[in-house]
């Protein structure tokens, strides 16, 4: 009797445990909380970023702006609104339209014969002064780099050994050396290229190397900078396949 009923306890499977349903909808329901965040985290971090800034810079640039033509101010005028009736509100993102038609028009001027020659006269004054020669030269010299100089942003992204034989890192091409060091570098042609740190691309170091050392890349700039900066979590969309059809329409059966 004792062998049957262990006969029948190996036999006969354990009772299904209520918990094991309710774990797989938590999973489920796990499952989806995280597939709901990958898809609204981006968005919602660019909307409020977005959001920031464009307050920030209303923040910064209504104040210079007179009461009288901000926008509740203007619709209480054109109404006739009065005492009671006077509204007050905020439309955001007018602060940035009125900073780009500033820019815009400080731009037009700078162009003109009188606005070089102002500014060539506040630049000989800022020049005298020690501290503050120092920063607006340096600003000067980024900004004319990032939005002025067109052949100088990064135009092609490559592969480099660095910093020993057998190891590759991604990089950036600034261009081939000038001046002085294309004169001092011995051999071939030698091309400037800057190896960015992660996950701050905007630091690195600045490499010269010969071209056949590089090897250039496919991919964009901007899709090794998201390369660099996800640590290597985040890879450019492969090319689609090529069409294996020939053009004048599929071969005839043999």
């Amino acid at each position: 009797m004792e062998n049957r009923d262990t006969e029948t306890r190996g036999v006969i499977p354990p009772p299904r445990r209520h918990h094991g349903v309710f774990g797989r909808i938590f999973a489920g329901l796990r499952n989806n909380f995280i597939a709901g965040v990958v898809v609204i985290a981006p968005i919602g971090l660019t909307v409020w970023l977005i959001w920031t800034v464009v307050g920030w810079v209303d923040g910064f640039v209504m104040p210079f702006v007179p009461r009288a033509y901000h926008p509740d101010e203007l619709v209480n005028y054109y109404f006739g609104l009065q005492g009671e009736d006077r509204v007050n509100f905020d439309i955001r993102g007018v602060g940035v339209v009125v900073f780009l038609l500033f820019t815009i028009l400080l731009g037009w001027i700078a162009k003109g014969l009188v606005g070089r020659s102002f500014i060539r006269w506040g630049e000989d004054l800022v020049g005298r002064l020690p501290v503050v020669r120092s920063i607006y030269n340096a600003v000067k010299q980024i900004a004319q780099t990032v939005f002025a100089r067109t052949d100088s942003r990064f135009d092609k992204a490559c592969l480099i050994e660095f910093p020993r034989r057998g190891t590759w890192l991604v990089a950036f091409i600034s261009g081939p050396a000038q001046g002085e060091l294309r004169a001092r570098l011995p051999g071939e042609d030698f091309v400037a290229v800057f190896v960015p740190t992660t996950p701050n691309p905007t630091t690195g170091f600045l490499l010269f190397l010969p071209r056949s050392e590089i090897v250039e890349l496919d991919m964009t700039p901007e899709e090794a900078a998201k390369l660099v900066i996800s640590a290597g979590l985040i890879y450019p969309e492969p090319p689609a396949p090529p069409d294996p059809t020939p053009p004048d329409g599929p071969a005839p059966p043999g």
